[in-house]
């Protein structure tokens, strides 16, 4: 075992206020890493829900059950409205990042608001022209170019070539033809390893200094570069952003044809108290400047994409669930609450160490609730499946500071609208996936996705004959 300072604001309290001690699992092993703070500050998160009030929280658990993930309709629109009116000097156009949460309710408000929209897969594109987007409104940018893109080209949906293989594919498909290019610009940035996609060390997108490929193989297939994509990374710096914005531009200049630069997205959105969210309205003035510079330069006004997709619905979205059981390790360990959700609906914790803000709702009558120091953790067979991480590293276990929680207590984890419910480890130990519902702006609570039964489940499973 080894023993090291922890830092920053989620070092555990212990009982009483004493140091506590973190232990932590090496993912290569089932050895148990020791850490013993030099502080004893507990993280401290928000008394109340960011839109869950008591009032919303017994009205969706009477109607749609425990758990649930409730959007709110408010915040979508406003944060909606913020990303459309990103500073721009010769037009703007605003792609939803639908990884980031696909339903197809969410897509139809977006849609409906003007918004066009990015997709990472095939599938994902289906999936908006079956939520009624039109073709003209997707663009694809994919690690994998599905053969499925052809018919979905033909249909008018629009491409960012992510490799070299890619373009030749392309343009074996679609010779004589208009097409976008994604590159790496040589930078990346993100909240975690894990959120960067620029630099030396991520896939995404074709290297800056094979310009030369690039330009060869438009040649070949007689392809029209006319719109240039860059990407560094989800919770990006803004600084490290605004640096990608120049090296994206002189990329354009080396592309005579390009009209159209995509800056991707990867705004930060600040979840947990004290976190900063970046400010769109600071961000894009450089960015507005950049393009009429590079106008006066070389007589090109280039139309601006951004593609948020966190910044849209991070803190649009929480997860309503129960403290189902409550354990405990004794005076020298800790109390844990057992929520009816894990890993199975939000992974974050798990994956990248991130936090969120964890709100007790007590279910009874209980005005005056003391605090308590609590380990909170999911409902799977799986000692990874932890909602109070160490910020950053999940493989170290930390307390929150929280009302005092009873079994049977509703728990509110908010800014979960981004990355939970379109990323989790669906399925695992069978649970089912949970359903989605939206608040309006009258707190009419609407179904957006039904619970899965355990049918759903099944339903693809081929059963071996009798006699095998």
């Amino acid at each position: 075992m080894e023993a090291f300072v922890s830092t920053g604001s989620s070092i555990l309290r212990g009982r009483g206020g004493r140091p506590g001690i973190c232990l932590s699992r090496r993912p290569s092993s089932r050895s148990l890493r020791v850490t013993v703070p030099m502080a004893t500050v507990a993280s401290n998160p928000n008394t109340e829900s960011k839109f869950i009030t008591e009032e919303i929280a017994s009205k969706v658990i009477s109607e749609v059950g425990s758990p649930t993930f409730v959007y709110d309709l408010k915040t979508l629109r406003e944060q909606a409205e913020k990303a459309l009116a990103f500073r721009n000097a010769y037009g703007l156009t605003v792609r939803y990042a639908m990884k980031a949460c696909p339903n197809a309710a969410i897509l139809k408000i977006f849609n409906d608001m003007g918004l066009a929209f990015d997709a990472s897969s095939v599938y994902e594109c289906q999936r908006l022209l079956l939520a009624g987007v039109p073709s003209i409104k997707v663009c694809l940018s994919s690690q994998e170019l599905g053969d499925q893109f052809v018919d979905l080209v033909n249909k008018g949906v629009e491409i960012n070539c992510c490799s070299l293989s890619q373009m030749r594919k392309y343009g074996q498909a679609f010779p004589n033809t208009e097409v976008g290019v994604r590159f790496n610009p040589g930078l990346g940035s993100g909240g975690t390893g894990k959120t960067n996609v620029g630099g030396t060390s991520a896939s995404f997108g074709i290297w800056h200094e094979l310009m030369n490929d690039v330009k060869s193989i438009a040649e070949e297939y007689g392809l029209k570069i006319v719109r240039i994509h860059t990407h560094i990374g989800s919770g990006s710096d803004p600084a490290v952003w605004a640096r990608v914005v120049g090296l994206t531009l002189n990329l354009a200049k080396q592309l005579p044809d390009v009209a159209t630069v995509d800056l991707g997205g990867g705004y930060k959105v600040g979840r947990m108290p004290g976190e900063v969210s970046t400010d769109l309205d600071i961000i894009s003035a450089p960015v507005k400047e950049a393009f009429e510079q590079f106008a006066e330069e070389t007589g090109r006004k280039l139309h601006l994409e951004i593609e948020p997709g966190t910044f849209l619905v991070a803190n649009a979205g929480a997860m309503l669930c129960t403290a189902q059981d409550i354990v405990t390790t004794g005076a020298a360990g800790h109390d844990f609450i057992k929520l009816d959700i894990g890993m199975t609906e939000v992974l974050r914790p798990s994956l990248y160490g991130a936090e969120h803000p964890i709100t007790v709702l007590p279910k009874d009558s209980r005005k005056e609730v003391e605090d308590a120091n609590y380990v909170v953790v999911g409902h799977c067979c799986e000692s990874g499946d932890l909602f109070t991480p160490a910020s950053g590293d999940p493989e170290t276990i930390t307390e929150r500071l929280m009302s005092k929680a009873q079994i049977g207590d509703y728990v509110v984890m908010d800014g979960v609208g981004a990355y939970c419910a379109s990323m989790s480890a669906k399925n695992y130990n069978s649970f089912p996936e949970v359903p989605e519902v939206l608040v309006d702006e009258s707190s009419q609570i609407h179904v957006i996705r039904k619970k899965q039964t355990l049918e759903q489940i099944l339903e693809n499973e081929v059963p071996l004959p009798d006699s095998f």
